[in-house]
């Protein structure tokens, strides 16, 4: 069995500093937006998705160094606040499963938050950005999940990946992946694991230690050895 981890929110508590780097720009920019609901509305989109949406929804531009203003001060942040999700180094210690990391985030990004999490040779050297592999379609394009599952050489009924997003979630299932949903990064918010189950995500957990049940109970029910 291969376990495709999403990055942000699900590895590594970064997916708050982001909400909260976003909400400011964006309130800056004359688009109020709390933390909180960047989190509830937008969470696991790339921030370019974001301004896409956002000057859809309003019909005008936001500043055209709003990337790079984002970009820096997300970054910065990131390299000096970010924690890895309680519990991430003990399940990797349990799981003996192939497994890799399938992220939004861009490969430098990628590179800051694992490594500052202390998780980067973990996963090296399956860590895989969705604008970077395939055909560069960020999630809820099924793209990195396939492109991921083709490296191992697995199909996607011996693949569990792990989601904290509508938008990933929706990735996942596309991909015809089992998905277990995970509300246990610091940003979740009440209601959060009812979106995801309703994304298609078949169990959700709150703890990261209960993903090797979740997927020994997957694999009986489908009858796969690992």
């Amino acid at each position: 069995m291969l376990f495709l981890f999403d990055c942000d929110g699900v590895l590594v508590n970064s997916e708050i500093i982001a909400s909260e780097v976003d909400a400011e720009l964006l309130s800056e920019a004359g688009y109020p937006i709390s933390a909180e609901d960047v989190t509830r509305r937008f969470a696991g989109l790339t921030f370019r998705m974001m301004v896409e949406i956002i000057e859809s929804e309003t019909s005008r531009p936001l500043p055209d160094d709003m990337l790079a203003r984002q970009k820096e001060q997300l970054d910065r942040r990131l390299a000096s606040e970010m924690k890895a999700v309680p519990g991430v180094e003990d399940l990797l210690d349990r799981l003996d499963s192939e497994r890799c990391v399938c992220s939004n985030s861009s490969g430098e990004r990628l590179g800051i938050t694992l490594g500052r999490a202390q998780l980067l040779d973990r996963f090296v050297p399956h860590i895989y950005s969705a604008v970077e592999v395939g055909d560069r379609q960020p999630k809820p394009a099924p793209n990195v999940y396939l492109y991921a599952a083709k490296q191992f050489g697995r199909p996607p009924r011996e693949c569990v990946v792990i989601e904290d997003s509508v938008f990933g979630v929706t990735a996942g299932r596309g991909a015809g992946m089992r998905v277990v949903g995970f509300t246990g990064g610091a940003h979740t918010w009440p209601g959060h694991a009812d979106l995801l189950t309703e994304a298609g995500a078949e169990t959700v957990i709150k703890r990261l230690a209960d993903l090797p049940k979740v997927a020994e109970a997957f694999a009986a029910w489908d009858g796969l050895a690992d």
